[in-house]
């Protein structure tokens, strides 16, 4: 449990870690692919330290040197069958990521996770992989997660849900099946499984129309290992972005920082709010778009916001809703359906934290209404995380302009920013 007090405002170049979408993607495709891959600024965040632990087991060399990662790959075929369970501790990514990989496999593997992982959905990677012959067994729908290795066939299959994680997952199921398997999203997810097998070397075509997308990948051929440098991660910089905007007197400066279009609906909501950010030295580096931000205080305006952005900034909300509670008017933000499903369920957890604060707030289906007043008087300092590491870092935030609160499992931050408290106190943050 950890306590915070009122800030006297953010400043200076605040140090982010590592993408944590990329970071995953930057183990499992090296180590499915021929050749040595060098990875550079990977996070190590307990969360991607599962996938890379997962793939140790099955077998993969990995090694550390000057801060880079090094994976040596030996093909889509050269994984090894883990002695033990594969444990993922509270990273969806891995389960989902991971069950797609392995159930091409010529082995059997079961994957297990702590117990906020083992409460999501994997119904909803184990079902559209079933269509292409895998064999997986869920526990009523969850963890723990059988996978029997087979031969998959190739297939069509249309994505019912906007999800990145269950893309991904039938893409490197798809690696090793015979033929093409196309996929077909109704709403475009981030894309950084996509970007990375092209520049491995993958047979994939996508195309792009609207919101609506159509990916082909022909399976059976043998990717070609490349060197990666993991951009700076756009969610972890959320939380410092907003305590920058939301407090007087600040300027933050932040570098390298991933601008993926199919991500950064974050950086548009804030600017409907008016806040005053700039996008500076736009960039490329392995096919992804990289910028720095500069972020001063701003007297921010609420907004409205549609079910299709959650689709770009669904990790987002949680901070989001915590500058709306210091904007000028109401905001409303709708189609937050997803919120449920993630580590905890971020729509109640929000509502009930927000309300802890004194805001006045309230949830109607899966839409958010935020009405902010200009002073809050806290009816509870003790706030609810369910070991949701977004939430706990959220409500430092919030503690920056209304006080004292203590976060329950905070923990929970390092499964996606484990220097989080250090870089927030340097910044003028005071966690206590």
């Amino acid at each position: 449990m950890i306590s915070y007090s009122i800030s006297k405002g953010i400043n200076g170049y605040a140090n982010i870690p590592g993408d944590k979408s990329i970071s995953h993607r930057s183990i499992i495709i090296p180590s499915i692919s021929n050749g040595v891959c060098e990875i550079n600024n990977i996070l190590k965040s307990e969360d991607v330290l599962h996938t890379l632990n997962a793939f140790k087991a099955m077998g993969v060399k990995v090694e550390e040197n000057n801060k880079k990662l090094i994976i040596f790959g030996n093909g889509l075929n050269s994984l090894k069958k883990p002695k033990n369970k594969i444990y993922l501790g509270n990273s969806g990514t891995s389960a989902r990521l991971l069950t797609g990989l392995l159930s091409s496999q010529k082995f059997d593997t079961i994957l297990i996770g702590d117990n906020s992982l083992s409460k999501r959905p994997m119904k909803r990677i184990s079902d559209p992989l079933n269509k292409m012959n895998a064999r997986i067994k869920t526990s009523n729908g969850k963890l723990p997660l059988k996978i029997e290795g087979s031969e998959l066939k190739c297939t069509k299959i249309s994505l019912k849900i906007p999800s990145a994680q269950i893309k991904s997952g039938l893409l490197l199921a798809s690696l090793n099946t015979k033929g093409e398997t196309s996929i077909s999203e109704n709403k475009i997810t981030r894309d950084h499984t996509e970007i990375m097998l092209e520049a491995f070397g993958a047979k994939i075509e996508v195309r792009k129309n609207e919101d609506n997308k159509l990916i082909k990948i022909i399976g059976k051929n043998e990717l070609v290992s490349k060197n990666i440098d993991v951009p700076n991660d756009l969610s972890s910089s959320a939380f410092f972005i907003v305590a920058a905007l939301i407090n007087n007197n600040s300027k933050l400066i932040l570098k390298n920082i991933n601008n993926n279009p199919t991500r950064n609906g974050f950086l548009l909501a804030l600017e409907k709010m008016g806040a005053k950010i700039k996008l500076l030295n736009n960039r490329k580096s392995n096919n992804e778009n990289i910028c720095d931000i500069e972020v001063l205080s701003t007297n921010l305006n609420g907004c409205e916001l549609g079910p299709e952005i959650a689709d770009l900034m669904i990790d987002e909300y949680p901070i989001l809703a915590v500058a709306a509670s210091f904007a000028s008017s109401p905001s409303i933000f709708r189609g937050l359906k997803e919120l449920r499903v993630k580590e905890s369920d971020r729509l109640k957890l929000i509502m009930l934290n927000l309300q802890k604060c004194g805001v006045d707030c309230k949830t109607e289906n899966d839409d958010l209404f935020i009405y902010p007043s200009k002073k809050y008087e806290v009816n509870s300092n003790i706030i609810q995380t369910d070991f949701d590491h977004r939430i706990a870092m959220a409500f430092c935030v919030m503690a920056t302009r209304i006080g004292a609160l203590k976060i329950n499992d905070s923990d929970s931050i390092k499964t996606s920013f484990p220097n989080f408290k250090n870089e927030f106190n340097k910044l003028g943050g005071r966690i206590i």
